[in-house]
């Protein structure tokens, strides 16, 4: 399969930006190529390890990569793309180039990128290929994403990790909607759920996760499903954890409710702070009580419980 890599080249205030830009048109997760960002986490790990891609040095501007489908409807989402970059960051601000790739170029590339990252107090996602030494009660989590969304290190998937840390209960059952690495399912297992179900529509997602719950470790505790959002799931949770989109999440409001058991939790991210509003309210209309929101950039994320 071939995909379109659209390259946005964008002062450093324009990053978060143009990846949520990417995020609404549809491409998924980002490459962002920004040496600030790779000296931040490089600072909280190994420095020398670390490489910054020559496109991102050569002018000092960072790059944001998005990628679709060349199925031929990627035509009417490059148009969007366009609009919303006139719109939200006019004139010179940035730059857009385009190019087709294979999806086994894609899936290799960025792994030179791709570096182990404290996502929580305990939790530690790492790629499979790279070593980690681990401090005393990190738990740390091995990953292998392949082309499905979900490395660990985007804010969305960071704000999860940190409030599955506080929400998971030893023993308890968690839903994963929208699981696509599977990290967030993998974390909710070393973290003491008793059982996992991690559900994603696309069968390369699923396998990828399955993949990695296998690699660590705890393939006995995560079941994964195919299938859209709960409507193959059964019974119902302690925990549903969904890392998607605001408007997905507003509209999926009532059926993860219904899926919770009497004072579970709702943990939603994915959410861009214009649109927390809306996500809010629709959590209080299914009967789910905010009790904690917290935010990276322009990022939320909520932790809601079923009201009695």
């Amino acid at each position: 399969m071939e995909w379109l890599e659209i390259t946005v080249r964008t002062p450093p205030e324009g990053v978060e930006l143009v990846a949520d830009i990417f995020q609404e048109i549809g491409t998924g997760g980002v490459v962002i190529e920004d040496p600030a960002v790779i000296f931040k986490y490089a600072g909280a790990t190994c420095p020398e390890e670390w490489a910054v891609p020559e496109s991102a040095t050569a002018d000092g501007l960072p790059r944001v990569k998005g990628y679709l489908p060349a199925d031929g409807t990627q035509s009417k989402r490059l148009e969007e793309l366009a609009a919303a970059l006139a719109r939200l960051l006019p004139g010179p601000a940035s730059a857009v180039s385009t190019r087709t790739v294979s999806e086994e170029d894609w899936a290799n590339a960025w792994k030179k990128y791709y570096k182990p990252v404290r996502a929580g107090r305990r939790l530690v996602v790492k790629p499979s290929w790279e070593d980690y030494r681990a401090e005393e009660g990190d738990l740390v989590i091995e990953m292998d994403p392949g082309m499905a969304f979900g490395s660990g290190t985007h804010a969305t998937t960071c704000l999860c990790l940190r409030l599955l840390e506080k929400y998971v209960r030893p023993g308890g059952t968690v839903y994963d909607v929208g699981t696509g690495s599977g990290v967030l399912a993998v974390a909710a297992a070393r973290l003491g759920a008793g059982r996992v179900v991690a559900v994603d529509i696309d069968p390369l997602a699923c396998r990828v996760a399955a993949g990695n719950a296998e690699r660590n470790g705890v393939a006995g505790k995560v079941q994964v499903v195919q299938g859209n959002l709960l409507e193959k799931v059964e019974g119902r949770a302690d925990l549903v954890v969904a890392n998607i989109i605001a408007d997905v999440i507003a509209a999926f409001a009532p059926e993860a409710a219904g899926a919770l058991a009497p004072g579970g939790v709702l943990i939603a991210s994915g959410i861009i702070e214009e649109k927390a509003g809306l996500v809010v309210c629709a959590l209080e209309a299914a009967g789910l009580a905010v009790c904690e929101r917290d935010e990276e950039g322009r990022w939320v994320a909520l932790a809601a419980r079923l009201k009695a």
